[in-house]
């Protein structure tokens, strides 16, 4: 927990492909974080704000669209839920890249969390499916960057390209920037070519960022998007379910990889 004077680490949930679980890993982290007692704040990045539903925020509320603009500060913009604290995102980001333009730019998120990093022990970054200006804010801000994947070609196939991103982040903005690890999700077992592309990501993908995947594999199940639509937090409304269960299993390997 946090102590006067020690910060708390900020997390970011990145990959530029669509519907690879990064949204619901970031949700599963936070409130994952929260169930264990540690305290953990939501920042919702991406301009569908599909995070801010999920944890039943008020998505007219200022958020990190006004925290960038500069219109309110941090503290102000958080709300608190049922699930925990977020400060959430809606549509108004999606003109980021084209707003955004002073020198600094890169900077404007981390900036705006730093002070919120004596408060919390954990904030989570849920970051667009894009490589803009957001996901860079989102990569510039944290120290520990994980990669939801799906078993598909395409995810690794677009993995390089974030891999580039990632190095110019570190080699212009943010140089602690760690990649703690690729997190295979929306996995099932019952095929071949499931199988090869999973072993695929553990070798040679997770080989090409620098970075391993974790142990932890999370299942394929409806159970996900059923609390997704209560808008409620799989601990509370599924404990017993395999994605529950695999999720709380990836929150425990990532607080153990994040404290070596």
């Amino acid at each position: 927990m946090v102590h006067t004077g020690h910060k708390g680490r900020i997390i970011v949930s990145a990959n530029q492909k669509g519907g690879v679980g990064k949204t619901t890993t970031s949700h599963a982290l936070v409130t994952g974080l929260t169930h264990k007692g540690y305290k953990a704040l939501a920042v919702d990045a991406d301009p569908q704000g599909n995070l801010t539903y999920t944890m039943a925020a008020k998505e007219n509320e200022p958020g990190v669209y006004e925290v960038l603009k500069g219109a309110v500060a941090s503290f102000e913009a958080i709300q608190n839920t049922a699930q925990g604290d977020i400060i959430g995102g809606n549509l108004m980001l999606s003109s980021a890249d084209i707003e955004f333009t002073d020198t600094g730019r890169e900077y404007l998120l981390a900036e705006a969390l730093e002070p919120l990093r004596y408060i919390y022990d954990y904030i989570v970054i849920d970051s667009p499916p894009t490589l803009g200006i957001l996901t860079i804010n989102a990569l510039t801000a944290a120290q520990d960057l994980i990669i939801p994947m799906g078993t598909d070609a395409y995810s690794i196939q677009g993995l390089s390209q974030l891999h580039t991103t990632i190095g110019k982040v570190k080699k212009h903005c943010n140089p602690n920037l760690v990649v703690v690890g690729i997190l295979i999700t929306r996995y099932s077992g019952r095929t071949i070519l499931s199988r090869e592309l999973k072993d695929a990501i553990q070798n040679q993908a997770a080989q090409a960022v620098n970075t391993t995947a974790f142990k932890t594999i999370i299942r394929e199940g409806i159970v996900v998007k059923e609390i997704q639509t209560q808008q409620e937090s799989l601990y509370t409304a599924s404990p017993r379910s395999n994605a529950t269960k695999d999720y709380m299993d990836f929150v425990d390997e990532y607080l153990e990889r994040s404290m070596k």
